[in-house]
């Protein structure tokens, strides 16, 4: 890992916002790395606002006690809480969904969410993942034509359905059906991306978009480094290096790189800024 740039943002105000796997935990785990923890309530006590945007429908618990989030995006940004307060919830449209849904994926496992619920068919001999069943998922025909927020396929042949998705419906939100996740797809509605997650929540804690700074490992945070103030990538994935100030590349050092931060903020006199 690089040492932390010298043209990285230490004045306030400043707002990070986080994805969450390959970024702020592990792939696949729940809970954030104990120096990152640390790290984290250095710059909150500096007064660093955080964000957790993230393309799971619901971040763990343990995530939320460690990073104590000012706001949270879920499904890649169509569902935004700042603090207790929804300022956003994005649903696919009749006709969207249909469109969606309409695919010729053989054996593909497809998933449809909701704000408080996951409808999935698993294929013959396919044990549900333990993220499905700690959300108590139902069957796929239980599913209401209504208030759905996110799509997920897998299958082998995810990218053939993007590309006819981009062409038939630009305007819905496509991420995924590439490396680091080539067989699996995410289709949320229109504007449901993590750069204008960022926004809303910047405008919404008053904190200028110059004075954002966003962490992210894959295609659904391209959007997200793009529009904040300073992007910091996290891993190697070459889509995601124009967009990057700075880079950590293994998810490990992650928490080191955030102590840096913290070296540099008090060093620089932010918490005393902060104050006056």
């Amino acid at each position: 890992m690089r040492d932390l740039p010298a043209d990285a943002p230490t004045t306030l105000p400043l707002l990070m916002a986080f994805d969450l796997d390959g970024t702020l935990i592990p792939d696949a785990g729940r809970e954030v790395p104990p120096d990152t923890t640390a790290a984290l309530a250095r710059l909150r006590a500096l007064g660093v606002k955080v964000a957790i945007i993230t393309g799971r429908d619901t971040p763990p618990a343990q995530v939320r006690l460690s990073a104590h989030p000012d706001a949270v995006a879920t499904n890649n940004g169509g569902r935004i809480l700042v603090g207790d307060d929804l300022h956003l919830e994005a649903q696919f449209s009749d006709s969207d969904l249909e469109a969606v849904l309409a695919h010729e994926l053989h054996g593909a496992r497809v998933v449809l969410f909701t704000a408080d619920a996951l409808y999935v068919d698993l294929p013959s001999g396919t044990q549900p993942e333990a993220w499905m069943v700690a959300r108590q998922f139902r069957p796929l025909a239980e599913a209401p034509s209504s208030g759905i927020l996110k799509v997920g396929f897998y299958h082998p042949g995810v990218a053939d359905l993007a590309a006819r998705l981009r062409q038939s419906h630009p305007h819905l939100v496509l991420t995924g059906a590439q490396t680091p996740y080539p067989h699996f797809l995410t289709v949320t509605p229109e504007g449901a991306h993590k750069g204008a997650a960022l926004t809303l929540i910047a405008d919404t804690l008053g904190v200028p978009h110059d004075r954002t700074v966003a962490f992210g490992d894959s295609d659904n945070d391209e959007a997200m480094l793009e529009v904040a103030g300073y992007g910091v990538q996290v891993g190697t994935l070459p889509l995601l290096a124009p967009h990057a100030w700075a880079q950590v590349p293994v998810q490990e050092d992650l928490g080191t790189f955030l102590q840096a931060w913290a070296n540099r903020m008090e060093r620089d006199g932010a918490s005393v800024e902060r104050r006056t």
